[in-house]
Parts: C-alpha cells; sequence; structure tokens
C-alpha cells in the first residue's frame, strides 16, 4: 500500500510539472516565433538560421528527414527565388498543445502558409507541425521541426480550430 502510494505521488507531481508551463516562457518562445513570421515576411533565410539549432532535426510529412545546412541552404534558394519572381509569403500559426519546462518546448498545431496574399494568384496552404524547441545560450532555438498535411487533411476548419499564437492564458499556468 505504501508503495502504491508513493508511485501515486510521484505521479500527480510529475505530471504536474511537465503540463504546467508560465506564462512568460510562452512569451519568450513566442520572440522566436516573431522571427519566424518575419522570415517569412522579409524572405530573410538568415532569421531561419538564427532561431533553428545546428542540431536540427527537419522531419517533412512522412517525405524526409534532413538537418541544419540542408534545411537553411533551401530555404536560402527559395526565399531568393521567391524575391526574384515577385512572389510573397505570409504564414501563421495555431496552437493545440504548447508545453515548456525551463529549458525546453514542445509546440504543436496548424499553419496556414498564404502566398501573393492579396493577389489574384493567391493561394493558401495548410499543415500540421510539432516542434521541439531547446533554450540555448538564452534563447529558445528550435531543435525539431516536423510537419505534414496529413494527407491534405489539413485545411482552413483546422486551423481555426486551434488557438491563437497570443492565446497564452489557455496554455499557461
Amino acid at each position: 500500500m505504501k508503495n502504491i502510494l508513493l508511485i501515486v505521488l510521484f505521479t500527480c507531481f510529475t505530471t504536474s510539472t511537465v503540463c504546467a508551463q508560465k506564462k512568460e516562457q510562452l512569451q519568450e518562445i513566442n520572440i522566436t516565433w516573431a522571427k519566424f513570421y518575419k522570415a517569412f515576411e522579409t524572405l530573410d533565410y538568415t532569421l531561419m538560421a538564427e532561431i533553428h539549432s545546428e542540431d536540427l532535426i527537419r522531419v517533412s510529412g512522412g517525405r524526409r528527414i534532413i538537418g541544419y545546412d540542408t534545411y537553411i541552404n533551401n530555404y536560402k534558394t527559395s526565399f531568393e527565388r521567391d524575391k526574384n519572381a515577385g512572389q510573397t509569403s505570409h504564414i501563421s500559426l495555431r496552437f493545440f498543445e504548447r508545453l515548456s519546462n525551463d529549458d525546453t518546448a514542445s509546440e504543436r498545431g496548424v499553419y496556414k502558409l498564404v502566398r501573393n496574399k492579396g493577389t489574384n494568384k493567391e493561394q493558401a496552404y495548410y499543415g500540421q507541425f510539432h516542434v521541439l524547441f531547446k533554450k540555448i545560450d538564452g534563447e529558445w532555438k528550435i531543435t525539431m521541426d516536423y510537419d505534414s498535411s496529413e494527407g491534405g487533411t489539413i485545411d482552413e476548419s483546422s486551423y481555426n480550430k486551434a488557438y491563437a499564437i497570443d492565446d497564452l492564458d489557455k496554455f499557461s499556468n
């Protein structure tokens, strides 16, 4: 009986520690997300390089796994191509899970990428993401980034069901 009580207490303690995060942590993580948004808005691959760990693992919806150098070089190429073609990109995120502790965070949600917003060439793309962060030298860096369209099932409705990036009360204690 004593062992069962200890297991229950241990489980309760560790579960509340894992699930609880401070609003301040989410605000700090949102600084990294703001740079992510800015990278797409300005087509600046150096911002992407800045917010990702050099130990990055990038998984693209069941198709491939790449590392930091390939990932950043892909953004360099695509952002330069878009600039030269006069293309624009606007990305936004909505969340259904945001977990963090002092140095690690896991965030899952839905992204919406709008190309050529406000033009007759406007196109919207959706996907589900799961990102892991580590706090490195005082800054939150993305260490793992997974996304998928889930077989084309992620759409505007999925996006709208998730919570806004600034809806911190939903995820903080």
